[in-house]
């Protein structure tokens, strides 16, 4: 178990870690002086040594003395506090800038400048969770899709939320960010040396506030460099993928399948895995209206989600293919049994306003 803050990837961090130990220390002097005259006072100056006490009052001397040592500390102590914090704040002259948004429970992270942009999700396997497999050195540590950052450049994030209020917090970079709904904090780094780094949300954000984790990957400039070219060419397949799709139609038994994958990972955290939701906070699809009756009703709500509440839109972070399997997953799963096959390009057409 650590018990002291960490020296970090960065040279903020150490700042951060330098400051941390002058105040520390600062704190211990203090202490030791203060307590020692008063023991020492309380043993040679008791009652049962004859000692009376002194009847003075007030000391313009001594009042000065007691005013104006502690204010020469706290001087002494706010100006490596002052310097460190405005290097923090400083985010002018990024060579990458990120904004990362969080929502309930995931990241997305858009890379300004680069046509590239993707969710980030817990990749820890339901089966350690519900303690039916050993659980790994990273346990709730681990994602599907980690941030990647240049090192030796100055990295901007752009920090908000479409839902809640999160927090972005990653230890070894000495940020913590908080993410609130309608509003954009910054932050900055620029790491050292290529590795991973990992993080936590760190703001009490719901019902699986602790699988919101932080994962991010440093590399050389040049190994960045090939990374986003793979990623973008990888996001325009994917595209192309979608617009073939779009002249497909899947059968009933493979948008079944995939459907019931995509709801577990993605729907299955509120509405269960049963269907049958949590009764008062989140709501059951088995049965339900939204389920059975109006289809577009249904699509809508899967696409844009319903404000005000824990629905989020799904428009943004699936595919047509999951989109749809989803919903038609919902439609006929746990007895709705409604018969009703939502194709790809349903969805396309919802979108689109056709």
């Amino acid at each position: 178990m650590r018990l002291n803050l960490t020296q970090g990837v960065t040279d903020i961090s150490a700042n951060v870690y330098s400051l941390h130990m002058i105040i520390f220390y600062i704190c211990c002097v203090i202490a030791v002086l203060v307590f020692g005259v008063m023991f020492w006072s309380m043993l040679h100056h008791r009652k049962s040594k004859g000692v009376t006490p002194a009847n003075f009052h007030e000391s313009t001397k001594v009042e000065i003395i007691w005013t104006a040592i502690p204010f020469i500390i706290l001087i002494g102590m706010a100006i490596p506090a002052t310097t460190t914090l405005i290097a923090m704040e400083d985010t002018s002259d990024a060579d990458l800038t990120v904004q990362v948004t969080g929502s309930q429970w995931k990241w997305h992270y858009k890379y300004f400048d680069h046509e590239l942009e993707f969710y980030s999700l817990l990749a820890t396997a339901p089966e350690q969770i519900a303690n039916q497999r050993e659980k790994s050195d990273n346990y709730l540590l681990e994602v599907d899709r980690p941030l990647v950052i240049p090192t030796g450049q100055k990295v901007r994030f752009l920090i908000t939320s479409d839902d809640v209020i999160h927090s972005w917090w990653v230890p070894e970079f000495a940020v913590k960010k908080d993410a609130n709904p309608g509003f954009i904090n910054e932050a900055w780094t620029r790491v050292n040396e290529p590795g991973i780094y990992r993080g936590q949300c760190a703001e009490l954000c719901g019902k699986d506030h602790g699988f919101m984790p932080i994962v991010v990957i440093a590399k050389s400039p040049a190994d960045f460099k090939v990374w986003v070219e793979e990623q973008e060419e990888l996001a325009r397949i994917a595209k192309e993928e979608e617009q073939k799709l779009l002249a497909m139609n899947m059968s009933y038994d493979e948008l079944m399948t995939v459907g019931e994958k995509s709801y577990i990972t993605n729907c299955a955290a509120c509405h269960q895995v049963n269907g049958e939701g949590i009764p008062g906070v989140f709501p059951a699809l088995k049965g339900s209206k939204i389920a059975l009756e109006d289809m577009n009703a249904h699509i809508d709500i899967v696409v844009n989600g319903k404000p005000g509440t824990a629905m989020q839109g799904y428009g943004k972070q699936l595919g047509l293919k999951d989109l749809a399997a989803i919903i038609t997953y919902e439609r006929n799963a746990w007895g709705n049994d409604t018969g009703d096959v939502v194709q790809a390009s349903q969805v396309y057409a919802y979108l689109n306003g056709q």
